[in-house]
């Protein structure tokens, strides 16, 4: 880092940001965005099924109940509302529990978490179209995603846990949208944002992950409630001396923000996992499942596992002590141990039962290294098994389930929805609510839809 400005061009970045959103029309979203929208929103609210009964989740909202000012918006798979910034705190620590929500390619950014949860709060509070949520909602993931290829690689490699820091500038521009508010008021909200932007990736594998996520959507609400209240920002909470931007990354790059915004939209880069567990995984696990497709496949006689990818896998997932099914789902050890026993990884998979599950603790314990090979891309990795007779079988995963080249199709997030309903809230009825949320953009009153994620 060095000089003490960034770049004249990038001067007045925040407001023309704060423009951009404030002028955006639905009209101007390209049907493929508007569609992959529904379907993030979708996706969003199938993990967060799953992840309404998980202990993190139930004991935040322990911990907030007593605060919470009213009954006004729901809590995703339980039957008590809450005040809307409760609430969206709840829903974003709910959907991305389990890492099994969406991510962003290039910045592996999980946007619906933190920004979702704030327009659905909104739509529970005044009338809101099913468009208007998504379009919200749409502009908020471009903003988060946006910032997040501003100031990455550094910022990620720094500590700083990407999905709360900059999820809270696009869940600030969501709400900011669906209230109506202008140009001078998103621009503030972008600046309150910015006063409490803030997590870190030493809480990955632990309960506090989720208060860093569920205060990027409660603190991004806040930012734009403040700011329709008069609440003001600095003009440049992004690109000044002291700003976002500078302050959180050893090289920040101000012009992806803007390069070919309107055009090219980040929302299509959105992936969505098949697997609940860090995206570096992804591909680990196929390999995994593949090498157990093998008829001669023996998980008995296996004496060693050798697993090679990314730097990103080394430095995120080398854990072979875990103990709890949060810290499994970062460990390739756990990843590759429970794939090749039970031939699937779902929520279960990567739950406490499984993680000490005897027969899992054994395998892992053979999964006797993780090592990086510096030119494969975080959607590939290399498994190597050798059994104790002297045969090995090598698979090799280019391109893992769930990446931009190989996405899951509609009918395998519908199968997922299903599937974590089941497991996180099995009272309540999913095919009403799967199929209202995938006729979204139709609906006239979005806020209707909450109650049918209410067992």
């Amino acid at each position: 880092m060095t000089g003490d400005v960034l770049k004249p061009s990038a001067a007045g970045l925040s407001r023309r940001l704060a423009a951009f959103v404030h002028r955006s029309r639905w009209e101007d979203v390209p049907e493929p965005v508007r569609a992959h929208a529904m379907r993030s929103v979708f996706n969003g609210f199938g993990t967060a099924l799953g992840g309404s009964s998980d202990q993190a989740v139930l004991r935040l909202t322990e911990s907030l109940a007593p605060f919470s000012a009213g009954e006004t918006a729901t809590v995703i798979g339980h039957a008590q509302r809450r005040d809307a910034l409760t609430a969206a705190f709840l829903n974003a620590a709910a959907i991305n529990v389990f890492d099994f929500d969406d991510t962003h390619a290039g910045t592996i950014i999980h946007p619906t978490a933190p920004i979702a949860p704030v327009v659905l709060a909104i739509a529970e509070t005044r009338p809101v179209s099913g468009a208007e949520l998504l379009h919200a909602f749409a502009l908020g993931v471009e903003v988060a995603c946006r910032i997040g290829n501003a100031v990455s690689p550094s910022h990620y490699d720094r500590g700083w846990h990407i999905t709360s820091t900059c999820g809270i500038f696009g869940a600030a521009v969501a709400a900011a949208k669906l209230l109506d508010l202008g140009e001078n008021e998103i621009l503030w909200a972008l600046g309150n944002a910015s006063a409490q932007a803030s997590g870190l990736v030493e809480t990955l594998g632990f309960m506090a992950k989720s208060t860093g996520v569920g205060n990027a959507a409660r603190g991004g609400l806040v930012s734009a409630l403040m700011a329709q209240c008069g609440v003001e920002g600095p003009p440049q909470p992004l690109e000044g001396p002291r700003g976002f931007l500078k302050v959180c990354s050893d090289q920040p790059k101000p012009e992806l923000i803007e390069g070919g915004l309107g055009r090219d939209w980040e929302m299509l880069r959105n992936m969505f996992k098949p697997y609940p567990c860090g995206v570096v995984l992804n591909p680990v696990i196929d390999a995994c499942l593949s090498a157990r497709a093998n008829p001669d496949f023996s998980a008995d006689r296996i004496a060693e596992v050798v697993v090679r990818g990314a730097p990103l896998l080394k430095a995120r997932a080398d854990r072979p002590e875990v103990t709890t099914g949060r810290e499994g789902q970062v460990s390739a050890q756990h990843a590759v141990a429970v794939s090749l026993l039970r031939g699937r990884a779902g929520a279960e998979e990567f739950s406490d039962a499984a993680v000490n599950d005897r027969q899992v603790k054994a395998l892992r314990a053979k999964v006797q290294a993780v090592e990086i090979d510096a030119g494969t891309p975080v959607e590939a990795a290399h498994v190597s098994i050798r059994y104790a007779d002297g045969f090995s079988v090598e698979v090799t995963e280019e391109v893992a389930t769930g990446s931009l080249a190989r996405p899951m199709s509609d009918a395998a997030l519908r199968e997922k929805f299903a599937a974590l309903a089941h497991y996180g809230c099995p009272t309540l009825a999913v095919a009403p609510l799967a199929d209202t949320l995938w006729s979204l953009a139709d609906l006239a009153d979005a806020g209707a839809l909450m109650a049918l994620a209410r067992p």
